[in-house]
């Protein structure tokens, strides 16, 4: 059974790679409207986009989501929602679904797996999804963050380089997969406990986080554990470079 859950989009209009993303056009309507219109589509109780620009909260006002106006200066998504979790007022223990503002194809089915896993790990102050990495220049991408659990399924670290480092088999080649290894990928969406955002915001940002610029590795850094599944269904990309807008939007608007 799915827990109740609130999903929060943040949803910047600066972009150093695309400007004013969440308002770009697919199919007609801005960005932000679809990935709005999938989360909808999932079991949460409430779907809020917090953004910094009121642009951003015009063009929502303009098709009936709820929208909040947050501080610009926020360094990431997670500090941008504590912001909203404090502003709705929400209880130390709801659970709110961060679902990004640059998924315009995010499955709902996603959005209520991250929520009903947090609900049944309550060791775990985030939950997030993962699936396998099938390629090995996947595997030497820095742009593809890399996780690797406990048998419990709780994370041990996420990198941006390949881990675990398999020696021999590299020392051998690095043109291939070794076999018998769970390389995984790690996919951003996430699901936290109110209380857990707010204590995000009061630590701040640990070396280790800014050096790789992943901001769970704050949580790890504080001795929060993550729990991680393989998702139920492979989300498509998202949106982050001119190229992606016209990949989705041929997919939306053929």
């Amino acid at each position: 059974m799915t827990p109740d859950f609130v999903v929060v989009i943040p949803a910047r209009y600066a972009s150093s790679r695309l400007p004013g993303k969440p308002l770009q056009l697919i199919a007609g309507q801005p960005m932000i409207r679809h990935v709005w219109q999938q989360a909808c589509k999932s079991s949460a109780k409430r779907v809020v986009v917090a953004t910094d620009d009121p642009r951003i909260v015009e063009a929502c006002q303009q098709f009936g989501a709820e929208v909040l106006l947050t501080r610009a200066e926020h360094n990431s998504g997670t500090d941008r929602l504590a912001e909203v979790a404090a502003q709705l007022g929400l209880s130390d223990q709801a659970i709110v679904v961060n679902v990004q503002g640059d998924e315009p194809l995010i499955p709902p089915v996603l959005i209520d797996q991250v929520a009903a896993n947090l609900a049944a790990n309550p060791q775990a102050g985030i939950a997030t999804l993962a699936e396998p990495i099938e390629d090995v220049q996947a595997l030497f991408n820095p742009n593809v963050v890399k996780v690797v659990s406990d048998k419990s399924g709780l994370a041990l670290t996420f990198s941006r380089a390949p881990i675990a480092w398999a020696r021999d088999a590299f020392a051998v080649s690095r043109e291939r997969l070794p076999a018998a290894i769970p390389y995984r990928r790690h996919i951003g969406i996430y699901a936290y406990r109110a209380g857990f955002l707010h204590d995000f915001v009061a630590w701040g940002p640990c070396w280790l986080e800014d050096t790789e610029c992943l901001e769970q590795l704050r949580a790890l850094w504080n001795g929060v554990r993550i729990h991680v599944a393989d998702a139920l269904q492979s989300p498509p990309a998202g949106v982050d470079t001119a190229e992606d807008l016209a990949r989705v939007r041929r997919l939306l608007e053929d």
